[in-house]
């Protein structure tokens, strides 16, 4: 078999999203609502399929679109961020996801992006186009009668309140509170207008409905919005109608301590619910020792989540800052993509550049992936082997180098 890989026409894009419907398990032909929407919020020039040649049927989807990620010290740089990738069953393992890779990873140095980035359903498979995993997300289910909080009181809000809102408000006061938030927390991404309006009812895609929410949101003692939740609860009684409920939280954005300590006390209040699932959070979080008795958040889950490829070196090397100063001279292997060379490091400069200086450490651009937002110790890639050390003691003045206080976060699936 063969097959053509290309940008998608506009008369294609049903058939493309027929694909990626197989592709994903979910089964069914687009609505007219689906295909307008998706039209309306896409480059169809950063959407690629491919297409048998035999049949001219969409065998394989593609997709890309602007993203801006915060790095250690605050700064934003630009990637692409890669969604919506799909090979069907009957054309695997004929080169259709090396082909539509290497298109954009050409396509996205030349416009000029300093990284590539996405979360993998499958951990196998993008290590060789050059992607680390960067950043960790974990889950935990709250023990709500083991925290040791006492329900009777209300939540601890250090001069501030909790109010319950509606979805409007929500989109008036959220952009807002996740501006400040992905200002210092390094691993988030942005999100437009219309990640609010999906997140909120405004606008619903068929294959991926709106359910209703509660939201809550922290005020502090100068009455600004410093503290976001959106939250569900289900509907579980035992035959003695005694509630048995969980909340499951959608998402909870915070600014300062005070208001993630106040709405996680606030949760683990609300009558009739004896559990309450965090949804995805940072492997730091605060979590588990804001409760009195840490131990009643169980840990349920915990995986990598945002993968991060490097596309120029230089530029983002030089976007972060780091922990302590120091120089490093990196080998970064990259014989699929533009990140490959040999560059400076000057930590404490917060520059780097190309060298031909003699390598402190060898590595290839995935270890570098990993090691961008601080999460991956420099040390334990060398024991994996994915790092090589030239230079004793390089190794643990990178991780020295590299490692941030806090984890890297992203909170977004995209």
């Amino acid at each position: 078999m063969s097959a053509d890989v290309r940008p998608i026409a506009a008369s294609e894009l049903p058939a493309w999203l027929t694909t990626l419907n197989t592709g994903f398990l979910t089964p069914g032909t687009p609505t007219e609502s689906d295909v307008a929407q998706r039209a309306a919020h896409s480059d169809l020039a950063r959407i690629r399929g491919a297409f048998d040649k035999a049949t001219g049927q969409c065998v394989a989807t593609f997709r890309s679109f602007a993203q801006e990620l915060t790095v250690p010290g605050g700064a934003v740089v630009g990637s692409s961020a890669v969604s919506n990738v799909t090979v069907l069953p009957t054309h695997r393992r004929q080169g259709l996801l090396t082909r539509m890779m290497e298109a954009e990873l050409a396509a996205a140095h030349a416009r000029g992006d300093v990284l590539s980035t996405l979360i993998a359903a499958e951990y196998p498979i993008y290590g060789r186009y050059g992607y680390g995993p960067a950043t960790v997300h974990a889950e935990w289910e709250v023990d709500v009668a083991r925290t040791g909080i006492d329900r009777s009181r209300p939540a601890p809000v250090d001069g501030g309140r909790i109010d319950l809102v509606d979805a409007a408000e929500v989109r008036r006061v959220g952009p807002a509170l996740h501006e400040r938030l992905r200002a210092w927390r390094h691993g988030v991404i942005d999100r437009d207008a219309r990640w609010w309006r999906l997140e909120t009812g405004e606008e619903e895609m068929s294959h991926r409905p709106y359910k209703e929410r509660m939201y809550a949101v922290y005020r502090d003692a100068g009455g600004e919005v410093a503290g976001l939740v959106s939250y569900r609860a289900d509907d579980h009684w035992t035959d003695s109608k005694t509630p048995l409920n969980t909340v499951q939280v959608r998402d909870l954005l915070a600014a300062t301590p005070q208001a993630e300590r106040a709405l996680w006390h606030f949760l683990c209040s609300i009558d009739w619910v004896l559990k309450v699932r965090t949804g995805n959070r940072a492997p730091d979080d605060l979590l588990p020792e804001l409760l009195p008795d840490a131990r009643a958040a169980r840990p349920v889950s915990a995986a990598d989540f945002l993968w991060v490829r490097v596309l120029d070196a230089e530029r983002a090397l030089g976007a972060r800052t780091y922990a302590v100063p120091g120089v490093l001279v990196l080998d970064v292997d990259d014989p699929s993509g533009p990140a490959g060379g040999r560059y400076r490091l000057d930590a404490g400069a917060g520059t780097c550049s190309r060298t031909q200086e003699p390598a402190d450490l060898r590595l290839d651009v995935s270890a570098l992936g990993s090691l961008y937002l601080g999460d991956a110790s420099a040390v334990r890639l060398g024991a994996l082997g994915r790092v090589t050390e030239h230079r004793p003691g390089a190794l643990a003045l990178a991780d020295a180098v590299f490692r941030t206080a806090r984890r890297p976060w992203c909170p977004d699936v995209f």
